[in-house]
């Protein structure tokens, strides 16, 4: 069995949404072995930094929370992994997805441009995201997740309709995927969250097995 690591490294310089400097983590040295003879690190980590789920409560109010979760839905999963590095806008509509073999109970991950960009630059404003009429066409799939290489699954549209579509749906929500090197396909996904009672998501160590 081969596995792909498909997750963002945390660190203190990591690229986060916006740049907005709150959602940068913070590593602090709480005990040291000079002092304390051991080392213990405490970190404050937004939810949504790095290779993360959403969950309902994100976007939709008194929606499910991580403790409503079936964790299971995220342990070798079917996952479908499409190349959309080929659009020339930058976001993916229904139109563009669907001929795919798409299924119920898919995972859908979509590779786009978003995995060649240079995150040393910081965030990229014009990420491609998935648009409402894809999330529309998803939903109506009855897919089990979608997933993409941004650390948001849409921008810049009125009232936030893919994530609401979605979440409304119970579509689990996957973001800040790594793919520069994955090649399409079918894989299994296994992403388990952190077990978090009341949080509207939580960090994953996302990978794909073949």
């Amino acid at each position: 069995m081969k596995i792909y690591d498909i997750s963002m490294m945390v660190e203190p310089d990591i690229m986060v949404y916006k740049d907005n400097p709150a959602k940068k983590p913070v590593f602090k040295n709480a005990a040291n072995h000079a002092k304390d003879n051991m080392h213990e690190t405490r970190v404050d980590l937004d939810i949504h930094c790095g290779t993360h789920i959403d969950m309902p409560l994100h976007m939709i109010e008194d929606g499910k929370t991580m403790d409503d979760f079936d964790f299971t839905r995220l342990y070798m999963a079917k996952a479908k992994v499409y190349d959309m590095t080929g659009l020339e806008k930058n976001y993916i509509s229904a139109e563009d997805i669907e001929l795919l073999d798409i299924e119920e109970g898919d995972f859908v991950i979509f590779k786009t441009v978003n995995s060649f960009y240079d995150k040393s630059n910081g965030f990229d404003n014009e990420f491609v995201f998935v648009d409402e009429s894809a999330a529309k066409f998803l939903t109506d799939k009855k897919i089990n997740g979608a997933g993409i290489d941004a650390l948001g699954i849409e921008r810049s549209q009125p009232s936030h309709m893919t994530h609401k579509l979605l979440l409304g749906a119970d579509i689990i929500i996957l973001e800040g995927l790594e793919l520069k090197s994955i090649e399409p396909g079918e894989y299994k996904l296994t992403a388990l969250p952190i077990k978090l009672k009341g949080t509207e998501g939580s960090w994953v160590r996302a990978v794909l097995s073949e």
